[in-house]
């Protein structure tokens, strides 16, 4: 009877546009019913309003050119806030837009382990997340995104969303697992501003944006993530504001304003570091790694633009807890007014006995195997006092 009377109210509710039928819904249960029969053009508009408790799986399917579209009845005014235990939002089909909607004021809890998220696109393809806003939500637990790209997803878009205020998590994370690799995530036109320091005791698990959790065993996985035309305003939540941890990515014409981090090759190969501005801060690019291209990067007012890194291991198959930077090359980047312009050599002799687990990462401890293989070629560096340092011997 319950059923009932919702598809009567949701019949109740339905116009027609260009594409298909637009359905209001109220409600967690007429989202649901309603997410059961659209069809590809159709649009389930969420009526103006705060809502919290909503736990929704939606498996909406529709075709190029015709998403199933799911929004706002005004971007800005339906907000979703309360204790979160397992999702609000969980995705699993395809051509499926979400826009316009606020999460604001939501915690996220570990549950048996296992972490909650806000959303979830979860082996979604060609899905889409626009206009959303994500603000001052909380994180109970170290290490937790409040937004997760998951599974065998592909090419899924993440845009003109704004991330500000949130404590202690982090923003967008790309999860990638030995069994599964999201491919061709498109994440741009994002504002991600205002993030405060994480709590946590080691001052990590508070990154903007992550591809890759474990680059010591997963780091040659290939995502080939697309992270362009972002903005990074005051994000000081832990040194890496964006965390690559898998190969074949790239990051381009994306902009930092004093960051308390910097854009950090942490893992992986074969990544594109291309036409970003740094503006003050504490840092610029870090590198580890093999065959990444930084070029045509802008910075200024840094104590360190460009670093380098030494690692325990050096190539694609060896295994480290960090891997020395290799074969890559630094070209028409300009640097101005910074301490010092490009480190070769970074973390030299760093000892990391006993800072991790030696037998799930079978790694030497000492941070000893310098860069090699290094090209640095037409780098405009100005206003610097030192521009160039080799540590690598």
């Amino acid at each position: 009877m319950k059923n009932l009377i919702i598809l009567i109210g949701l019949m109740c509710c339905i116009t027609f546009s260009a594409w298909g039928k637009v359905y209001k819904v109220t409600s967690q249960d007429e989202l649901k019913k309603t997410a059961e029969i659209v069809v590809p053009g159709d649009e389930i508009i969420i009526a103006n309003g705060n809502y919290n408790g909503w736990e929704v799986t939606i498996n909406t399917n529709g075709v190029a050119g015709k998403p199933v579209i799911i929004r706002a009845e005004i971007p800005g005014k339906v907000v979703f806030s309360g204790d979160i235990n397992k999702f609000i939002f969980q995705l699993t089909g395809s051509y499926t837009e979400i826009r316009g909607l606020t999460f604001s004021g939501c915690t996220v809890f570990k549950t048996d382990g296992i972490n909650s998220v806000l959303l979830e696109l979860k082996g979604t393809k060609y899905c889409r997340v626009t206009d959303c806003v994500f603000t001052k939500n909380v994180a109970k637990g170290q290490f937790m995104p409040i937004f997760v790209i998951s599974d065998k997803a592909e090419h899924n878009r993440v845009d003109h969303c704004t991330f500000t205020e949130n404590i202690d998590n982090m923003e967008l994370q790309v999860k990638i697992t030995a069994d599964a690799v999201p491919l061709y995530t498109f994440i741009d036109h994002n504002l991600f501003a205002k993030k405060d320091s994480v709590k946590w005791a080691v001052y990590n698990g508070g990154e903007c944006v992550q591809i890759g959790q474990d680059p010591i065993l997963l780091g040659n996985q290939y995502a080939y993530a697309m992270v362009r035309d972002n903005r990074f305003i005051h994000c000081d939540g832990e040194p890496e504001v964006i965390s690559n941890k898998s190969s074949g990515n790239s990051y381009i014409g994306n902009y930092f304003e004093d960051c308390h981090g910097e854009l950090v090759m942490r893992g992986g190969h074969d990544c594109l570091v291309d036409s970003n501005i740094f503006k003050g801060g504490i840092g610029g690019i870090r590198v580890n790694g093999t065959h990444h291209t930084i070029t045509n990067n802008v910075l200024s007012d840094l104590p360190i633009a460009i670093r380098l890194m030494y690692g325990m291991a050096k190539g694609k198959t060896q295994t480290g807890f960090y891997i020395a930077a290799s074969d890559c090359t630094i070209t028409n980047n300009h640097i101005n007014n910074c301490t010092t312009g490009i480190l070769i050599g970074a973390s030299k002799n760093a000892d990391w006995t006993g800072k991790f687990d030696t037998k799930r990462y079978p790694s030497r401890t000492m941070q000893d195997v310098a860069p090699f293989n290094i090209t640095l070629l037409d780098n405009t560096i100005t206003g610097t006092k030192i521009p160039v340092v080799h540590n690598e011997n």
